[in-house]
């Protein structure tokens, strides 16, 4: 089964900083969330996609559980060095199955597992919610990687919580930074269940059924987004987040009013990781 975008992880050392730079920019940030392994998060959601703001709030939670294993510590090392976009997770309609399926593609982390948390409507009120994850593992990346099942997907999407004031209507794509793109064709193509992938001077690209996922070299990314890439010492990184917008005059007003310095190139608006907490975020008209 192929799987779309469901959402990427950008870990920061202060949640309420990171937040007020993406409302700042123009997005609706949720209320903090709070997990038992100790991270807590805030997210921007889109239509079948979010942002997840995550911080290591309460380091001395994290323990020997899976999560924390799995999900909290290695965020934490990351952390360590940088902050940025650390994890990418794609959707899934069960869990157990895509682990299943990566360990036949040698790319399984672990088998799969859930967890549940309080969320907050935007009334307020209380609702469960409760994911499975399945992990898998790319041995040249400095990254994370696994499937997202959604239990009760009616808790967790909202219209609400995805109107934006900057336009932006969903994902378009995530950039991967890589010394040779071609090293991670393999593990792509067993992650995203896509076989087919187009490859060119710049890198490899793989479109899934929400978003498309490339993979350019160092040289490639300044190129096209007229900013330097991310270090990549320890391997391949997630460097920037392709959105869609509507009117990008619009957000190019909304930019200038606030005083975000972003970069304006091949019709797309990229603010950088000085002002995004070591993320880019790569605004494309729809």
């Amino acid at each position: 089964m192929a799987r779309g975008l469901d959402h990427i992880v950008h870990v920061v050392r202060d949640l309420d900083a990171a937040a007020a730079r993406y409302q700042r920019i123009g997005f609706t940030v949720g209320a903090r969330n709070r997990h038992p392994w100790g991270t807590h998060n805030r997210l921007v959601q889109f239509p079948g996609f979010f942002i997840e703001l995550l911080t290591i709030a309460e380091p001395d939670k994290l323990g020997a559980d899976e999560l924390s294993r799995l999900f909290g510590t290695p965020s934490r090392h990351f952390l360590e060095r940088q902050e940025g976009f650390w994890a990418l997770l794609l959707e899934s309609r069960d869990a157990a199955d895509d682990a299943a399926q990566f360990g036949e593609g040698g790319i399984a982390a672990a088998p799969a597992v859930r967890f549940e948390r309080e969320g907050k409507r935007p009334d307020g009120t209380s609702v469960r919610v409760a994911f499975s994850l399945a992990f898998a593992r790319d041995a040249k990346a400095d990254a994370g990687f696994a499937t997202c099942q959604q239990h009760f997907p009616e808790s967790f999407w909202n219209p609400a919580f995805q109107s934006h004031p900057n336009g932006t209507s969903g994902v378009a794509g995530v950039v991967m930074v890589a010394d040779n793109p071609s090293d991670h064709h393999v593990f792509l193509s067993a992650f995203t269940g896509e076989r087919e992938m187009l490859a060119t001077s710049n890198g490899i690209s793989v479109k899934t059924p929400r978003g498309t996922i490339d993979v350019m070299t160092p040289a490639a990314y300044a190129s096209h987004f007229g900013i330097a890439p991310p270090s990549i010492g320890e391997g391949a990184r997630l460097a920037a987040l392709v959105l869609a917008v509507r009117d990008s005059a619009r957000l190019a007003t909304m930019m200038d009013e606030a005083k975000v310095a972003n970069v304006s190139r091949m019709g797309r608006t990229i603010v950088g990781p000085d002002t995004m907490m070591g993320a880019a975020i790569v605004f494309a008209r729809s």
